[in-house]
């Protein structure tokens, strides 16, 4: 019996599986092409929320997603760093503005529930994409394609597998990739919550001595116009400890780790917990396979880097791909394979190394680091071209002086490969 075939098959459905087969829909050429989306379905809802920094805001624009969860979503126009250490050498107060940047917002926090929905409902009205509601099982690879062996029984054939499977990716093992991994011992809770006073935009990250305790606005309800979202990054045993107290007991707590800037604080449910740990693949693209979101990269919710520097995977390998699709051309070649490997070396393990620093600084009581970490931070605060710079990096917008030609020669490189 022969496999059905498609053009490129998206293995895993969280955000970034899900914004890839909607985003691969929108080509031109999409109609000549077929699009597979392999995702089992999740059990319970996820309470967890995301900060789409505005590239990805724009991303969903173009997808048709924005307007569907536009007024469930909160703007970012402030980002405040506070020091909430009680070591020796502390940074101070720096509050980042995105109207300094000629923007109305950096991004906005939207709940994964509502984000994920509203992609479903535009992959629903696709005639492009094919979603199977399975995991894959086994993936065997050819010269000219790769057969996907699935959980349901039944076999499929692509020309390119995107792994969005997440950090324990069956698709990236089944194209070889090996991958560096280590833990942090710290544990994140997150949560959201109501309060009394409102938080005018501003997303407020404390910098403690077991991790971020970083404060996020949320929309608000009828019932609650004052919402925002932690995430809370604290040792393995605090966490568990703090699990067994009641609401009324973590509701105060809260409140005196924001040092009541939001006034009194009501958590809508019980939190969730989750360890922390990092994990970066040895390569992004193998034996028809590219990884995307973390089946190629993991590191820890500081910057609200991880999504987005997902969404930025996304993008260039949609427009590596566009091109080849629309001449009818081999989506899985080896070309497109070392161009897109090559075009997200830097950023994934530049961001990477960032975000690992940081955390890593935030738990040492070795003073010469912190000296280090509070001198940066000062004059992110104080020299504005430097903070401007930062900012930009931070929410993912191109530098104005990066030459566009790197790009291109960095593609002949890799074709020379």
């Amino acid at each position: 019996m022969p496999h059905q075939q498609f053009s490129v098959a998206v293995v895993g459905g969280g955000l970034i599986g899900l914004i890839t087969a909607a985003r691969l829909a929108t080509l031109p050429n999409a109609l000549s092409n077929s699009i597979a989306l392999i995702a089992a379905a999740t059990p319970g809802e996820d309470k967890r929320t995301t900060a789409v920094m505005m590239p990805a805001i724009d991303m969903l624009k173009e997808i048709g997603v924005w307007d569907l969860c536009q007024n469930e979503s909160e703007a970012l126009t402030t980002m405040r760093l506070v020091d909430g250490s009680d070591r020796l050498i502390r940074a101070p107060l720096s509050d980042f503005k995105a109207a300094e940047l000629g923007l109305d917002a950096f991004g906005y926090n939207i709940p994964n529930a509502v984000l994920s929905s509203a992609i479903n409902d535009v992959i629903a009205q696709s005639d492009t994409v094919t979603p199977i509601a399975t995991q894959v099982k086994a993936a065997e690879h050819f010269s000219d394609h790769m057969d996907l062996h699935l959980e349901n029984g039944e076999t499929i054939s692509t020309k390119l597998g995107v792994a969005a499977d997440g950090r324990n990716s069956l698709m990236r093992e089944a194209a070889g990739i090996s991958t560096r991994r280590w833990s942090y011992p710290q544990t994140a809770l997150v949560l959201n919550f109501a309060h009394d006073l409102p938080h005018a935009g501003v997303s407020t990250e404390f910098h403690t001595s077991t991790g971020p305790f970083t404060q996020v606005p949320l929309p608000g309800t009828k019932a609650s116009p004052d919402r925002s979202s932690l995430v809370w990054v604290i040792q393995p045993q605090t966490a568990s400890e703090l699990l067994m107290h009641d609401l009324p007991y973590l509701n105060q707590l809260i409140e005196e780790k924001l040092q009541s800037c939001l006034g009194k604080v009501r958590i809508e449910a019980i939190p969730q917990a989750f360890p922390l740990s990092g994990m970066m693949a040895d390569k992004f693209a193998s034996n028809r396979c590219i990884l995307v979101g973390e089946s190629g990269h993991v590191f820890p919710p500081i910057g609200a880097q991880g999504f987005n520097l997902g969404q930025r995977d996304v993008e260039a390998f949609v427009s590596l791909a566009e091109p080849v699709l629309a001449s009818g051309g081999d989506p899985g070649e080896a070309a497109l394979l070392s161009r897109y490997n090559l075009a997200r070396q830097s950023d994934i393990r530049s961001r990477s190394g960032a975000v690992d620093l940081l955390n890593r600084s935030l738990l040492t009581d070795f003073l010469p680091v912190q000296a280090l970490r509070s001198l940066g931070l000062m004059s992110l605060a104080n020299v504005g071209p430097l903070r401007r710079l930062m900012m930009r990096q931070g929410v993912g917008i191109p530098l104005p002086f990066a030459p566009a030609s790197l790009l291109e020669r960095g593609r002949a490189a890799a074709d020379r490969w």
